[in-house]
């Protein structure tokens, strides 16, 4: 029997021309992650789902994870089966003419908070995840508390127990960094390190935790200088480890974000990303910024202690 399935708001999706075949694979691996999202959702197997396409479970691994190129009628045929909404089907095929027809679309663009869900599944197959966050610390560096208190900022309103879950959502994405896959670089503003959010000692403690991050050989913290000019925007870059050309560039709006596979869009981000990290201190600067950041914060505590 298959679990009871779980409410997902339905996402709005637009697109866009591209060009070239390369931008096939990544498209591919966008709804193959869809069509895995729904399998899992509602409890079915590999071999559940392939009865249904009349082929293999070895099939249906290769379709979710964007290695062989899905047909209309196995995708089709899928999404009766798992009863998607007309929104839910109408996605599906976005992506499929996207995966299918490189010529046709060049970007997934989500505008629903399921965005950040679709990221977290994606960074757990990369290979490597360079992120650039000009506002906050990235989510995949972030302690619980200062995770709690950015979503209370954001989430004006929600009631303790909703924003507890999301805080949990964040620290599970957290688990993969355990692994020797996927590795992390990140480029911070170094005004993120002195916006305040939590209490004085959430955030010695969220620094200390990116200290901390500098000692490990898998996460490459770099700090940006104060006065560099650079995107008002966070850009996710993620490089798979499957074949040449598989990459995909996100980019976070204030209420949405879009998914980048097109070859020239790329290059675009890859260049920003090129300007920023130049305007970025080295290793040794970065972590005495850190530790800059870490004195303010710690005398900023004993402030509010003596007070």
């Amino acid at each position: 029997m298959p679990a009871a399935r779980k409410a997902r708001p339905e996402p709005s999706a637009s697109v866009i021309r591209m060009q070239g075949s390369d931008e096939q694979r990544p498209a591919s691996r966008l709804l193959g992650d869809e069509l895995r999202f729904h399998r899992e959702r509602l409890g079915y197997t590999l071999a559940d789902a392939a009865r249904v396409i009349r082929g293999s479970t070895s099939k249906v691994s290769r379709l979710e994870r964007g290695e062989s190129p899905a047909k209309p009628r196995d995708v089709h045929d899928l999404a009766l089966f798992y009863d998607l909404s007309r929104e839910q089907r109408s996605q599906l095929e976005q992506l499929l003419a996207q995966a299918g027809n490189a010529d046709l679309y060049a970007r997934f663009a989500d505008v629903t908070p399921n965005f950040l869900k679709r990221l977290i599944r994606l960074e757990r197959s990369a290979e490597k995840i360079f992120v650039f966050e000009p506002r906050v610390v990235p989510g995949l560096l972030q302690t619980e508390a200062y995770a709690r208190a950015i979503v209370r900022v954001m989430e004006v309103g929600l009631p303790d127990s909703d924003i507890e879950r999301i805080v949990a959502l964040r620290m599970e994405r957290q688990v993969m960094l355990d692994q020797d896959v996927p590795t992390l670089a990140a480029l911070i503003g170094e005004e993120v390190l002195y916006r305040p959010y939590g209490s004085a000692n959430v955030m010695a403690e969220q620094i200390r935790l990116l200290l901390k991050a500098t000692l490990t050989s898998r996460v490459n913290i770099r700090i940006v200088r104060k006065q560099a000019e650079m995107p008002p925007y966070p850009i996710f870059h993620l490089t798979f480890a499957d074949g040449d050309c598989q990459e995909l560039a996100y980019v976070e709006h204030l209420d949405g974000a879009n998914y980048v596979t097109q070859k020239r869009q790329l290059d675009k981000y890859r260049r920003l990303m090129d300007n920023v990290r130049a305007n970025a201190y080295d290793r040794k600067d970065s972590t005495a910024a850190l530790q800059r950041a870490l004195r303010h914060w710690e005398q900023q505590a004993a402030t509010e202690q003596s007070n």
